[in-house]
């Protein structure tokens, strides 16, 4: 048997084989992903005092306001770019959010009652969404705290800098 030959018949016996059991088996995996960037809808982000979210960002409509350092409430509207949700969703996928608790604060707090700095951030599929809320005062695991706060600074400056592109805002 020439070299070439026992190459050819390698390649046959194993590595096709191989192939195509990761195509029969990974497949499924791939199809199913719950969350898929194709099927992305809209992102909501909000953050405030306790209850009182008043500064919001929605994707579907564009409409950002915020509390500027003049204690002013600025609207505008601010639309994000394909590759700024494409790098939302894969900084969300690098990060693990889809495995984040939906809530991140003390044991026992009551949500009513806490004035703690609040952060909320929904993603919305086409088939699920995922919304986690983040409270500053939690002082539970470093990892998932940080977890969630690198998310939370990834949307504010994602939105921030879209912001900054538009340049036009209206009070």
């Amino acid at each position: 048997m020439s070299d070439r030959t026992k190459k050819i018949f390698l390649a046959i016996v194993i590595v096709i084989p191989f192939l195509i059991y990761c195509v029969i088996y990974y497949r499924p995996m791939i199809m199913n992903a719950p969350f898929k960037s194709s099927e992305f809808v809209s992102l909501q982000y909000s953050w405030g005092p306790g209850n009182n979210q008043i500064n919001k960002y929605d994707s579907a409509t564009g409409a950002y306001q915020y509390e500027n350092a003049q204690d002013s409430l600025i609207k505008t509207t601010v639309k994000l770019k394909q590759n700024e949700i494409i790098y939302l969703h894969s900084k969300a996928n690098e990060l693990g959010f889809w495995n984040l608790p939906e809530l991140i604060a003390n044991p026992g707090t009551d949500l009513n009652s806490n004035k703690a700095l609040r952060y909320v951030m929904t993603i919305n599929y086409q088939r699920r969404s995922k919304t986690v809320t983040l409270l500053t005062d939690y002082n539970g695991s470093e990892k998932l705290k940080d977890v969630a706060t690198q998310m939370q600074k990834i949307f504010f400056t994602t939105i921030s800098d879209a912001d900054a592109r538009y340049g036009k805002a209206e009070n």
